[in-house]
């Protein structure tokens, strides 16, 4: 049975609403479920509620084109304890099966999330987190399971879309919706929901997730895209935003559940009172207000002791003292930006804190630089590899087998004063370090002209505010440095923001420390050179920004990373150096008969590993006859380059080879002239006095040189060592 039910709405086209009836494995068993479709750049997107999942709080079955994925939202009963935080998970689950794939290894099943997947999920935990109320203590899983993947419609965004969704239909409270749109720039055309050819190919890759008034979060990576064709792509995604957000408002209207009852833990009123009646106003505004970190970090330690001290009686108060304390801190600081225009450290709102840049601090890597910005410091470690290095990724999108530039980003504890065990990168740091490789992959050389595999490393050294950005500006410098020859300069900066009771009521501020990025709005990064922006990363922690707000940052954005580059960077290093490093490997290029490229490898290998052993080189060969000789000594890399040479030789008469001699005989001796290689040298052609032996002359080892006289009757190469002085 198809009952199909016709919109109405003219701003909306939602083809139709089906409630579908199937007969389960029971006799008399009925399974009915609603599927809601809504026409999306082209192609159809279908929603089924009710079929799988029944179990989750929310779930949505989602489908784009013959893209699968299954979104779920799941909720505890009851809030966890002991927590000042909301405990929000959100997955992004890449099943192999999805693009007809077995997983690697030993155990053929999926193993920790990809970078992709991590990714992912942080994009999409983004716009979510923030909807959620903030005194929402109760553990909330996010998941999405990527069941089959269509080309053209790419499993990110369905992901994204179905968990605002199987949120909004769900009985978790959550201020939303919100929706999530994809663009691209394809031959300066902005491409709505990009095919994933068009995603990899195009200049802009932008995610921008919207409620019904404001943009919520952007994502972005660009090839130098100008700021206007930027603000032109979130625009026109926010618009697409809107009828996604009509189509969710019109599930949620017939299937959405009532919203459950939770218990708040926000922090009485009364306690504020107490607070503020022991530690006033005044020293509270003394004791946050100074550009030191750990000069405030022992102010509010000390303002902390003295409460418990007062408050050493009231057990309740006691256990929530220190988010209460946090709450305080938060809106004196708040007050102090919007209404006096005061910030922490008494700079200006547009003022950038001391910078400092260096290159070589560290010995005998190929390349290092160090970027310092008030209290953050990181410092930047290039390395430099033949192209046999590059990174493998077994992924859904099998149009990217492998990464050729990597930037990894670290976090240790000691860098915040702070101890703890390091675990291994968490999703903080890949997000980091994927933001920072981001923004300089638009400005790498291609592979031709400069052969390498490269990988940069963040070590965070200080940390007071937007790491990844200044890991942006030391990558950049450490590259040029190594005598990488990327084509621009890059440079990143964050732009934050602390808003009041209205829209227009708001201020932004350029360069956030951890204070103000704690205490405010947004965190709006943007990198970029002199000629467009190359990444975008903007978190923020209310319920949208407005048109004015992004314009804003976007152009605050642009005006310090140009300080930045002319003022702190370009005294450093102007230019990327002409050569690499003494340290990094060199690499000479030489193009064969790709037909050829068998002689070189030999059987099993055993020529080319030869080549390898007498010359301690790498060697790398492409299938189109691209040669990579790779090392460190000159004279060791034109050997093995001089023996490839000659094994791709068409051989004819008259050419001059140098050989050893690796066997005698009777009649003459093999003279090897490169490896697996060899002719014959008669024993009439060895000396120009007749000789009765051939070791009257020659003996095993000995270094000769040959002239080619063509093959002989058994087709070997024939040589003449008699004849060299006459060629």
């Amino acid at each position: 049975m198809r009952i199909f039910v016709v919109s109405a709405s003219s701003a909306l086209r939602i083809d139709h609403v089906a409630v579908e009836e199937f007969r389960g494995t029971r006799k008399g068993e009925k399974i009915m479920y609603k599927s809601y479709t809504l026409e999306l750049a082209g192609r159809t997107l279908r929603v089924d509620i009710g079929r799988v999942g029944k179990q989750a709080n929310g779930c949505a079955f989602m489908q784009y084109g013959e893209t699968t994925v299954l979104s779920t939202a799941t909720a505890s009963e009851k809030p966890r304890e002991g927590i000042d935080f909301f405990p929000c998970s959100v997955e992004y689950e890449e099943k192999l099966y999805s693009v007809g794939k077995i997983p690697g290894g030993f155990n053929k099943r999926e193993g920790k999330a990809s970078e992709n997947a991590v990714l992912t999920s942080r994009v999409i935990d983004r716009p979510m987190r923030p909807l959620f109320p903030k005194d929402y203590r109760n553990d909330v899983t996010l998941n999405n399971m990527v069941m089959s993947v269509d080309p053209a419609c790419r499993p990110e965004l369905v992901a994204m879309i179905g968990t605002a969704i199987a949120t909004c239909i769900s009985d978790i409270p959550f201020n939303g919706p919100c929706a999530m749109t994809q663009m691209g720039l394809v031959d300066g055309e902005l491409i709505v929901n990009p095919s994933q050819e068009q995603w990899d190919k195009g200049d802009l890759k932008m995610t921008v997730a919207s409620t019904a008034q404001k943009v919520m979060m952007i994502e972005a990576g660009a090839n130098e895209v100008p700021e206007a064709r930027v603000l032109e792509a979130i625009y026109k995604a926010h618009e697409i935003n809107q009828t996604v957000i009509a189509f969710i408002n019109q599930i949620v209207e017939e299937v959405g559940k009532p919203k459950h009852t939770y218990e708040s833990c926000a922090i009485p009123e009364q306690m504020f009172e107490d607070i503020k009646a022991i530690v006033t106003p005044e020293e509270m505004e003394t004791a946050v207000f100074t550009d030191e970190k750990q000069v405030r970090e022992e102010n509010i330690r000390n303002i902390t002791a003295k409460l418990e001290e007062a408050f050493a009686e009231k057990e309740e108060y006691l256990a929530v003292l220190g988010e209460a304390v946090y709450q305080y801190q938060k809106k004196t600081v708040r007050k102090m930006i919007l209404k006096d225009h005061k910030r922490p450290d008494g700079r200006a709102l547009d003022q950038i804190r001391p910078l400092a840049a260096e290159v070589d601090i560290i010995p005998r890597v190929h390349g290092s630089a160090m970027f310092t910005r008030g209290q953050t410091q990181i410092c930047n470690v290039c390395t430099l590899a033949p192209l046999s290095e590059v990174q493998r990724v077994d992924g859904l999108d099998e149009n990217i087998t492998s990464k050729r530039y990597m930037h990894h980003y670290n976090f240790p504890s000691y860098s915040v004063g702070e101890t703890k065990v390091s675990r291994g990168p968490g999703r903080r740091e890949i997000g980091h370090g994927a933001l920072a490789e981001r923004a300089l992959i638009p400005v790498l050389p291609s592979e031709e002209e400069f052969p390498y595999a490269i990988r940069t490393v963040s070590e965070t050294f200080e940390s007071n505010g937007s790491t990844s950005m200044a890991s942006t500006c030391a990558s950049c410098m450490s590259l040029m440095a190594a005598g990488v020859p990327i084509k621009k300069m890059v440079a990143g900066i964050s732009c934050g923001l602390v808003t009041g009771e209205t829209d227009d009521d708001f201020v932004l501020l350029t360069d956030i420390q951890g204070l103000e990025d704690f205490f405010g709005d947004m965190d709006f990064k943007v990198t970029g050179t002199h000629d467009g922006i190359t990444a975008i990363q903007m978190d923020i922690k209310i319920h949208g920004l407005t048109k004015p707000i992004v314009e804003g940052a976007i152009a605050r954005c642009r005006e310090a990373r140009e300080f930045i580059m002319a003022n702190c960077m370009t005294p450093a290093i102007a230019a990327p150096r002409k050569e690499v490093g003494p340290y990094a490997p060199k690499i000479i290029s030489v193009q064969i008969d790709p037909e050829k490229i068998g002689d070189v490898v030999g059987q099993r290998g055993k020529t080319i590993n030869e080549i390898i052993a007498r010359t301690g080189v790498k060697i790398d060969i492409t299938d189109d006859g691209q040669v990579s000789v790779c090392g460190t000594d000159k004279v060791m890399m034109d050997k093995a380059v001089e023996m490839i040479k000659t094994i791709v030789t068409d051989f004819e008469e008259g050419q001059i080879f140098k050989g050893t001699v690796v066997s005698i005989k009777e009649f003459g001796a093999f003279v090897e002239f490169a490896p697996g290689k060899e002719g014959m040298v008669h024993i009439s052609k060895i000396a120009r006095e007749r000789i009765n032996h051939v070791e009257d002359v020659l003996t095993l080892g000995d270094k000769v040189i040959v002239v080619c006289l063509g093959k002989d009757k058994m087709g070997r190469m024939s040589f003449s060592m008699k004849d060299v002085a006459q060629v």
